[in-house]
């Protein structure tokens, strides 16, 4: 309970000062209007205190219950994305592939609260896998409000990839994250036969409907439904692991 209340409130301080850093730019697109940074439902100086009491809790606690390595993550995940990957976001429109790191740490929070070792490679491999899909994932975010990160001076991914070729990457990445999660077995991940084979039919799944949500003859991408199926893929598979972790050992 601790460990979770610890991680939520450093992303939430981290997500909080993302918005103090950018809330010039959330004001110039619709799909972020209305946070409360531009919208005026609090003032700047209320979103510090939040953003600095809530990761500096969040960080005591983790501290305090979970250890020094665990909360030494949580404190490298709040510098690696406010300091490097928000900034990065205004120079290359490929700063997600660096930035997808921050949503593979808390994984290793968990793991070393839990008594493993940072460079277990069982947790490496669950951190890669975490990593890889979370980069086509932002990538179709970027594909979609391509429009508005340039209005707000983002650099756009379209200036720099034609549309064929963001298709063809896309779908690259969404098979990387398939292969790496087919690697479970050899790293001792995952040992049961039944399981084994539902991930295989899972990913299956998962990149036939990606491929024919992103090659078939429209012009666009069908956005909503290659988002919505790569959060369902994940959702599934992280249940496969519960409940395989918690029932099968």
């Amino acid at each position: 309970m601790f460990l979770a209340f610890g991680v939520f409130l450093i992303a939430g301080g981290a997500s909080a000062f993302n918005q103090i850093q950018e809330r010039k730019q959330d004001a110039c697109m619709n799909r972020t209007i209305h946070r409360p940074l531009p919208s005026g439902k609090i003032t700047l100086q209320s979103a510090i205190w939040i953003s600095i009491l809530s990761s500096a809790a969040g960080f005591i606690i983790l501290l305090i219950f979970s250890g020094i390595v665990p909360a030494m993550l949580g404190l490298f995940n709040i510098i690696w994305y406010n300091l490097f990957y928000t900034n990065l976001k205004k120079i290359t429109p490929f700063a997600v592939v660096p930035g997808a790191l921050t949503g593979a740490v808390p994984a290793f929070i968990g793991w070393t609260a839990a008594g493993g070792f940072v460079f277990d490679q069982k947790i490496i491999l669950i951190g890669f896998f975490l990593f890889i899909w979370q980069i086509p994932h932002f990538w179709l975010l970027l594909m979609k409000y391509s429009d508005q990160y340039e209005k707000a001076g983002f650099p756009s991914i379209h200036n720099t990839l034609s549309k064929e070729n963001l298709r063809f990457i896309t779908l690259a990445w969404v098979t990387a994250t398939s292969v790496v999660s087919i690697m479970f077995p050899f790293f001792s991940v995952i040992n049961s036969l039944p399981l084994i084979i539902s991930v295989i039919f899972l990913n299956v799944w998962f990149v036939y409907t990606f491929t024919r949500l992103t090659f078939k003859l429209q012009a666009e991408i069908d956005f909503k439904k290659a988002f919505l199926s790569m959060n369902a893929y994940m959702i599934l598979f992280l249940l496969f692991l519960i409940v395989y972790f918690m029932f099968a050992i």
